[in-house]
């Protein structure tokens, strides 16, 4: 069993990496794609794996709570492991709505240079960045509720 704060700072690391290549390929067009597939596909899904492991050593290491109460959350994430978990999750879909974020806007004909702090948002505070990204498709008009890739 990998310990939680390796585990912690091996996702953080390739996810971080991964959002690098985001932010590069927004402005370098051959390279798209295959980053596209890469943070939105690939990296999602190792993370997904490395959640799920973390998921279940702190289970397995008797990990108490739930999520039926902020009490029960405080719980559970008093365990290192799911504590990981917790932030792998974070992780993982934030570089899939930030995959999304880009694609959807390179496709919807939206600079990168207005796409970008929609990244850095979503990488620091997700949701804002995704705010970001629809306030700005929608007020530009490029963005409707049909997405073109």
């Amino acid at each position: 069993m990998i310990p939680a704060a390796s585990l912690f700072s091996l996702c953080s690391t390739i996810a971080l990496l991964g959002w690098i290549a985001l932010a590069i390929a927004l402005f370098a067009p051959r390279l798209r794609r295959a980053t596209w597939i890469g943070t939105g596909l690939v990296l999602p899904a190792f993370l997904a794996v490395a959640y799920l492991g973390a998921l279940a050593a702190g289970l397995a290491g008797g990990a108490k709570g739930g999520f039926d109460s902020i009490e029960a959350v405080r719980a559970l994430f008093a365990d290192d492991h799911a504590l990981t978990a917790g932030w792998i999750h974070y992780l993982a879909f934030d570089l899939f709505v930030g995959t999304w974020i880009a694609r959807t806007g390179i496709g919807a004909g939206i600079s990168p240079l207005l796409l970008l702090p929609c990244l850095v948002l979503t990488f620091l505070v997700g949701p804002a960045g995704l705010l970001l990204a629809l306030v700005i498709g929608f007020s530009t008009g490029r963005l409707g509720l049909e997405t073109r890739t």
